[in-house]
């Protein structure tokens, strides 16, 4: 409150104490500020103030004019005012006994079920219960009572009879995140939280109704009666699937984590996350996961001890001399990527790396050279919120990054934030957002950014999609520095930006450091105790695996990437079988599947280090629980000092201090130069992205979220449908150079012309790699044929 001037305070009397709180501030939120808690359950600070369950009754005989209130009033409501005396339970009889009779009338239609019910050991019912409720019932009636339990979608579980009618769950909905599914219906004593509208409930945020229910009433299917909260041990840590970088705390129970909840970061995630970031966690539970190393012999992969493995791996990358690649995928930490650049360079004496296991351009990696590695990014969550206006560009935060649109939303609906869309389709999310919508094709997006007014308030988000759209990142960089916006990279996985940073790149250094600056290369080989390092640039992912595949690269090591991920999963595929493989995974991938050694490695619930989120802040992951395979920084730091070549990092700690001693770069870097427009090629042109639930292996295990998906297989304009013969529902046969997919039709108004959307990464459907194409390409469209 240092900041806030001396006129926007109230200054009141509570319980005798005197404090002063801005203007507009509620009494229960002026209690809390001096310690003194007041019973609530239907308020929360992140939602808008209801006085639903008038449990926060207080008394005020002062209102600040002179007369009081002649019956106790709900503080949660109740805005403070000058002069104002407050009277809590703690010293006023008529305020206790006013929450005592509130309490009694709560239990008189909630069951006795504490024993059984997950909330029993955390539940303000049951805690409110014990200080402000009678010692037995009056009530001796029926109770009411509903079928047990209904399913609202997979994971939510929804037990009527315990509900006492907060509403928290209907406006977390509405309110944050703008999916209204649930609401209160029926009226009186028949009123109980209820279903909107019919079929799969479309929203990514459903598990935060569970946390926020004070009552057990809304119930996670994964945790429901796994465990007692005085039988769990929790761990703050950060979520590892997207770069939103939420803070989570994680619980765990006889060596195994059986739930995980949002933390409370107000600069990030506030107290809200995903359902992937929630429940997503088993999926290193499989018949997969890897304990122990394999190597291949006689074509098939076999158990080996970790000396043989290591030796096996060291004779096959010596062998290839120089000749390797390394792809390091986006799973990783911060300090595991710095330990596979450091890697590259100083022990296999290459640039040739690369984190994207994605589609990319020239132009992305001269632009996360120029303009993202060793650079502030200069945009927070709160400068959101304060932005004159957001342009979105190549980017869908709801799938994307769920962190950002709930911030996005906050903002449209308490500040009337202006949000621009430069896009092929006028997303469900972006209608959240009331975004003006600057039609254009896959890879007419820069051109599009002209129609854009920018000013210093004015931020753009920019997505890895824009990748494709050439010129568009170029154009980014370009308005907003004539402008003096603001502007921010979001990459959709969490090491993403931490690996750009760490040098996973093939023109990059650690601290963004151009590889072919010699001044550069003498300040990183000085720190690593090397005599030099490679001064030319390396070969990207693509072209990693196009010579892999041609027999022209010998080795590669891979970390976290899968073929189907790749811009062409089949050159992915012949890379792998060609080349001499070490693969560190923590399961039997696709792509350990064709290794020739494979590395056991933590996963992220197993080890120490951290994440940089999309606005290159860190965040902590703290190790949550015991695993029987190290992290990909000792794997290395062994193979390392068995090719001779001691990497010199212990353990985490040791790479972030390396690292943070490195510094960034403050020297001069090669300029990014302007790219130019490449037109869309002709007939139906392809706009996709990726879902937060699709095939991904991070959601494996947990299925039942699969039905979270947004959109049908495939979205196209009613004119465009018309034109060529085809009508809502029908299921069509998508075509690329190397296969195709069918899939139903949604005949939708809000996409642009000669363009289809289409997810070909959804489970059982191939990849877009699989099939050939990349986003902006002409794919081949035609009706099913009907089965005879």
């Amino acid at each position: 409150m240092s900041d806030i001037v001396a006129s926007d305070l109230v200054t009141l009397t509570i319980d005798g104490i005197e404090v002063s709180v801005p203007k507009g501030t509620t009494i229960i939120r002026a209690a809390e500020s001096i310690g003194i808690a007041i019973p609530r359950f239907c308020d929360h600070p992140l939602l808008d103030p209801r006085g639903s369950c008038r449990q926060c009754l207080v008394e005020i005989p002062d209102a600040g004019n002179g007369r009081g209130f002649p019956v106790p009033q709900t503080s949660c409501t109740m805005p403070v005012a000058p002069g104002m005396v407050v009277q809590t339970a703690a010293s006023s009889e008529k305020a206790k006994r006013a929450q005592n009779g509130i309490m009694e009338l709560l239990l008189i239609n909630h069951p006795l079920d504490c024993p059984i019910c997950d909330k029993g050991g955390e539940c303000p019912l049951q805690n409110q219960a014990l200080l402000a409720g009678r010692g037995e019932s009056r009530f001796d009636a029926k109770k009411r009572r509903f079928p047990k339990p209904t399913s609202i979608n997979g994971q939510l579980l929804l037990d009527r009879e315990r509900c006492v009618l907060c509403a928290r769950c209907t406006r977390f909905a509405q309110e944050i995140a703008d999916d209204p599914y649930i609401a209160l219906v029926e009226r009186g004593a028949l009123q109980q939280v209820g279903r909107v509208g019919e079929g799969p409930l479309r929203s990514y945020y459903l598990g935060n109704v569970v946390q926020i229910c004070p009552v057990g009433a809304f119930t996670a299917k994964s945790y429901r009666f796994e465990s007692r909260p005085f039988d769990l041990v929790s761990t703050d840590t950060t979520c590892e699937h997207c770069a939103s970088g939420c803070s989570l705390r994680v619980d765990r129970r006889h060596g195994t984590v059986r739930r995980r909840l949002a933390g409370n970061n107000p600069s990030v995630n506030e107290e809200w996350n995903c359902d992937k970031g929630r429940f997503c966690f088993v999926y290193g539970r499989g018949a997969d996961r890897l304990t122990h190393p394999l190597i291949r012999e006689n074509g098939s992969l076999r158990p080996a001890s970790w000396p043989e493995a290591l030796a096996a791996a060291a004779a096959g990358l010596s062998k290839a001399e120089k000749s390797v690649g390394v792809l390091t995928g986006g799973r990783l930490t911060t300090e595991n990527a710095y330990a596979y650049s450091k890697f590259a360079r100083a022990v296999l004496g290459t640039n040739s790396i690369d984190f994207r296991s994605r589609p990319f351009s020239v132009e992305e990696t001269d632009f996360l050279a120029a303009e993202v590695a060793g650079k502030e990014v200069g945009v927070s969550y709160g400068d959101l919120e304060n932005a004159s206006q957001v342009v979105l560009v190549g980017i869908e935060p709801e799938d994307e990054s769920p962190m950002i649109l709930l911030r996005l939303i906050k903002a449209v609906r308490k500040r009337g934030l202006k949000v621009v869309l430069v896009d092929f389709i006028n997303t469900y999310g972006s209608k959240k957002l009331k975004a003006r919508w600057i039609q254009c094709r896959p890879g007419e997006e820069a051109k599009a950014l002209a129609q854009v007014e920018l000013d210093e308030k004015s931020v753009i988000l920019v997505g890895e999609r824009a990748a494709l759209s050439a010129g568009t990142l170029s154009a980014v960089a370009k308005l907003s520095a004539e402008a003096g916006a603001s502007w921010a990279w979001i990459p959709r996985r969490a090491g993403d930006f931490g690996a750009v940073q760490a040098g996973c790149l093939p023109n990059v250094l650690p601290g963004g450091r151009p590889v072919t600056q010699s001044a550069a290369r003498v300040d990183v080989a000085a720190a690593w105790e090397v005599d030099s390092l490679p001064g030319e640039i390396g070969l990207d992912a693509a072209a990693i695996l196009a010579a892999a595949a041609e027999g022209d690269l010998a080795a590669l090591v891979t970390a976290g990437i899968d073929p189907r991920d790749f811009a062409d999963s089949h050159i992915a595929r012949a890379a792998l079988e060609q080349a001499f493989v070490v693969s560190l995974e923590p399961r039997l991938s696709q792509a350990a599947s064709l290794a020739d050694v494979v590395l056991p490695v933590a996963l992220i619930e197993e080890q120490s280090g951290s994440f940089l989120n999309w606005e290159g802040r860190q965040s902590v992951v703290n190790q949550v629980v015991k695993g029987s395979v190290p992290s990909d920084l000792r794997v290395l730091s062994a193979l390392a000092d068995e090719l001779g070549s001691p990497l010199g990092l212990k353990d985490a700690a040791a790479a972030a201090a390396e690292l943070g001693e490195l510094g960034v770069w403050e020297g001069s870097r090669a300029a990014l130069s302007a790219v130019g427009e490449k037109q869309p090629g002709e007939g139906l042109i392809l706009g996709s992205w990726r879902e937060l639930f699709d095939a991904g292996s991070g959601a494996d295990g947990e299925e039942s979220l699969q039905t979270e998906s947004f959109y049908p297989t495939a979205v196209m304009n009613p004119k465009t449908a018309a034109g060529h013969g085809f009508e809502n529902g029908d299921r069509l046969v998508v075509s690329g150079p190397r296969g195709s997919i069918t899939v139903p039709l949604l005949v939708y108004p809000d996409i642009v012309e000669d363009v289809i959307w289409a997810s070909f990464n959804a489970r059982g459907l191939p990849s877009h790699g699989e099939i050939g194409v990349v986003i902006g390409e002409p794919v081949n469209v035609g009706k099913e044929e009907a089965k005879v």
